[in-house]
């Protein structure tokens, strides 16, 4: 009844211009406004206080990120301290065992004719700096250790997926690279000079010998303990075995390559020094040789 009052009390020039009655309520809101103006004025605190309401989640986030980048920041100045600690640490032991060797030899606790010192080492690193000889040497020996590795990390790689690939070719060769492996790599170096002669395909050769089978057969196991799981989703989803290989055998054997080529390459120099102590005219291996035969 209200609402048709009000209809029935609206002039003919109010019904047929809205904009008119909205300035007319406008106009009725007016003394609302007004009275919070001056509540505002006459109270600024309280302003103030709606202001820091309203402002809060803001300033709550802003806190959590600046506790989250000084928990960033704690993380990483502890680790960096710990491995500060750590080389500290490695430098003292190294330090102390050459300190202790020194004594030992110049007090006569062991002979230095034999054991030497690091005093007598280092003159005569320094002479063979002088006399060009080391550079040469250890430039033939880097060039025959990396190319070993490059070999044995290439061959072994290789052979690793091929008995994956086929298990009756895994079961028919697994027994002969355990006794390959087993062999004493030492001992087969003069073979290697007699069936090869001397050189350096006989130095390569019998790098290679070090850590081949060994490789194969870390590599090997590693990729057999792939998570089935895995493989059994690739072969649901359709995919082929060498679908399994790429997908997931490969990358989940990705830390085991890293820890075999970690290995591999301190094996390929004692192979390198050791081809080098019998079939080499230059090398590391040859200037040990060289050095014991008179007595330096």
């Amino acid at each position: 009844m209200r609402d048709i009052c009000k209809t029935q009390s609206l002039l003919p020039g109010q019904e047929k211009n809205p904009e008119t009655a909205q300035g007319m309520d406008d106009e009725e809101n007016k003394p609302e406004a007004a009275e919070r103006m001056d509540d505002e004025e006459k109270d600024p605190k309280a302003a103030e206080k709606m202001d820091d309401e309203e402002n809060k989640p803001a300033g709550r986030v802003k806190d959590r990120k600046k506790t989250a980048m000084s928990d960033q920041e704690r993380y990483v100045h502890e680790h960096r301290k710990k491995h500060h600690r750590i080389t500290a640490l490695r430098l003292f032991i190294l330090a102390a065992f050459l300190i202790l060797w020194e004594i030992a030899a110049k007090t006569g606790l062991i002979d230095s004719f034999f054991f030497a010192s690091p005093s007598i080492i280092a003159k005569c690193f320094l002479e063979l700096l002088e006399k060009n000889t080391l550079g040469v040497h250890l430039a033939a020996s880097i060039g025959e250790v990396l190319f070993c590795f490059a070999l044995i990390i290439t061959l072994s790689l290789a052979a690793a997926v091929l008995l994956w690939w086929s298990d009756f070719l895994s079961r028919i060769l697994e027994p002969f690279l355990v006794v390959l492996n087993s062999l004493p790599k030492s001992a087969l170096a003069p073979l290697i000079i007699v069936w090869i002669g001397t050189g350096t395909k006989a130095i390569i050769v019998a790098g290679i010998s070090v850590a081949l089978f060994g490789s194969i057969i870390s590599l090997y196991s590693g990729f057999r303990e792939t998570d089935e799981e895995k493989i059994l989703l690739i072969r649901c989803l359709g995919g082929r075995k060498r679908d399994v290989l790429a997908k997931v055998v490969l990358p989940s054997g990705i830390p085991n390559i890293f820890s075999v080529m970690k290995v591999n390459i301190g094996l390929a120099l004692v192979g390198v020094v050791i081809g080098e102590f019998f079939a080499g005219r230059v090398g590391l291996g040859y200037l040990i040789i060289y050095g014991t035969q008179v007595f330096q």
